[in-house]
């Protein structure tokens, strides 16, 4: 074992219940804080050249307060439940290539203030008010524009690109 990986050792040995018992006032729950300062521990070791000579301590404390405080501004929830998720239905990909190669063909079909109004509101996902800000018309503009638009991409909608679309719906 290298000089700084037995330091680094030693360290955790010394610091691991402190670390843990801090983890811990700070996420609440023993398993996460001791994933916590699994992590706090590696990103400490990636960095353990510079920082041996300092207070390994308080950088180590410092990781892992940013840690658990990142993963509050980005949770990522996952719940524990006896029950298995619904594997997905295996779709033939083919699908999805008719159904996008119709809409471009579709969408081609349309006027270009049509195909503005479809955009915007249905990809874009902006409220019909927003849409006729955007395009500097009238909310009664977008309402009939965009009623036009898909009563014309129904039609030209054959019963497989639906059965498509709806597929992937659901």
């Amino acid at each position: 074992m290298a000089r700084g990986d037995a330091e680094f050792a030693e360290f955790v040995r010394a610091s691991s219940a402190r670390l843990l018992r801090a983890a811990y006032l700070l996420t609440g729950d023993r398993h996460q804080a001791e994933d916590d300062v699994q992590t706090a521990l590696v990103r400490t070791y990636t960095s353990w050249g510079k920082i041996r000579r300092q207070d390994p301590f308080a950088y180590t404390r410092r990781v892992l307060a940013n840690h658990v405080i990142d993963r509050w501004r980005r949770p990522i929830r996952e719940d524990a439940t006896e029950e298995l998720p619904e594997r997905p239905v295996v779709r033939d990909f083919t699908d999805g290539v008719v159904t996008q190669e119709w809409l471009m063909r579709a969408l081609a079909e349309l006027s270009a203030r049509e195909r503005a109004v479809v955009v915007l509101r249905h990809f874009c996902d902006l409220s019909e008010a927003d849409v006729a800000a955007e395009l500097k018309v009238s909310l009664g503009t977008v309402k009939s524009t965009n009623s036009r638009a898909l009563a014309k991409m129904r039609v030209a909608a054959g019963p497989r690109v639906l059965e498509c679309a709806a597929g992937r719906a659901s």
